[in-house]
């Protein structure tokens, strides 16, 4: 204290950080927090995605899939239409490593076929002194690839004089393995081509409908209540039969894609009005709009950005739904025809149930078309989760 009685003041010693002060960074962050934070949108739906191992493995197989679109000719051993009067409703050939205890590598026995006058029927057997070893990276049927020119190099090709009917045959002796190499060419990419028609749609009028909203709004409703109210395989039987018969091929794969394409918008048009309808009252929507903006703009560039992985997630679900719709059409005969060969065309040949009983390996482009709905199915669903930003 000093002489009048009042206290003096302690000096304290203040401690001053002297490294720069970083607002956006509250508290001391690991380089795993710090790389989260720093990642764009992109880089987080696909750590997310990585995580559903189920979703990465489908998107392997379909990537394998996919694979037998631009090189499906070198991938199949015979042609689509490539026919063997010696061989017709021919069962599969089983592969072989091992003949008389010693390794000679994959190989598949000959085949001998006799009459059964009983059933008016071709029975085959398999002669185990007929040896066909498979050839690999071989020059096997000629064929001519994307119809540019003429090629005969296969991956993998029949003994010179041998068969190799992996998948058995059909009626006139065309190799059911060459046919679903062939058809996953139709039948995977009418999936893509009808998804891209029906994501232009649904983001047009979709946008339209969420962005102006009013009397745009309620008629586009309308219009989608009318199109979800029909029932969808009559009408894809009814739009299907309207095609010409004369028509090439090529118009009628077109037909069928634009066909499953103008079915399908509506659901993914309702999906984009409803998130344009939160997102067009955020701040940066009307900034740009206050800044003179005009819709196409204020659409194109702000808004739908924000939810894209939703569409790309919404599309993957969409692309079974088409390849089962093009499947069942030409089933019926009502879609692809020969000399076209998708899983459905060579689904037809299996309407007879009796047909069936006898030759179950013509049921066999069941396998491929489950396996691609259901790796379909579960990279949607991946997809989806990756895209949710609050998981």
């Amino acid at each position: 204290m000093d002489v009048e009685g009042t206290k003096t003041p302690r000096k304290v010693e203040h401690y001053v950080d002297p490294t720069p002060f970083n607002p956006a960074v509250t508290e001391e962050m690991t380089p795993e927090q710090e790389r989260f934070y720093q990642a764009s949108q992109w880089q987080i739906m696909w750590w997310k995605f990585k995580r559903h191992k189920l979703a990465v493995w489908s998107g392997v197989i379909l990537i394998l899939f996919y694979l037998c679109v631009p090189f499906a000719e070198v991938i199949a051993p015979y042609t689509a239409n490539s026919r063997d009067s010696l061989h017709l409703f021919a069962p599969p050939q089983s592969v072989h490593f091992i003949h008389d205890g010693s390794f000679v590598g994959p190989f598949v026995y000959g085949m001998t076929s006799e009459i059964d006058m009983e059933t008016l029927q071709w029975v085959f057997k398999e002669d185990t002194d007929q040896v066909h070893r498979i050839r690999f990276f071989c020059q096997g049927t000629e064929y001519k690839f994307w119809g540019l020119f003429d090629a005969d190099f296969h991956l993998f090709c029949p003994a010179d004089g041998g068969t190799l009917f992996l998948l058995g045959t059909d009626r006139l002796g065309r190799d059911q393995f060459s046919g679903l190499v062939y058809g996953a060419r139709l039948s995977l990419t009418v999936g893509l081509v009808g998804v891209t028609i029906s994501i232009v749609l649904g983001l047009f009028f979709g946008g339209i409908a969420g962005y102006f909203g009013g009397i745009l709004d309620s008629a586009i409703q309308r219009m989608i209540e009318i199109i979800r109210s029909l029932p969808e395989l009559p009408l894809w039987m009814a739009l299907s039969a309207a095609l010409p018969v004369t028509w090439a091929p090529v118009w009628i794969y077109f037909g069928l894609t634009i066909i499953l394409g103008l079915l399908d918008w509506p659901g993914l048009a309702r999906a984009v009005r409803s998130k344009l309808l939160s997102l067009r009252e955020e701040e940066y929507a009307k900034a740009a709009v206050l800044m003179g903006a005009k819709p196409k703009r204020v659409i194109t560039r702000h808004l739908l950005p924000g939810f894209t992985s939703h569409i790309i997630a919404s599309a993957t679900l969409s692309i079974p739904s088409m390849i089962l719709g093009e499947t069942a059409l030409s089933y019926l005969n009502l879609g692809l025809r020969r000399p076209s060969v998708s899983w459905g065309v060579l689904l037809n040949e299996a309407q007879n149930i009796s047909v069936v009983t006898v030759y179950p390996w013509l049921m066999a482009p069941v396998i491929p078309i489950i396996i691609v709905v259901l790796a379909f199915n579960f990279l949607g669903d991946g997809l989806r989760d990756a895209a949710d930003p609050y998981k």
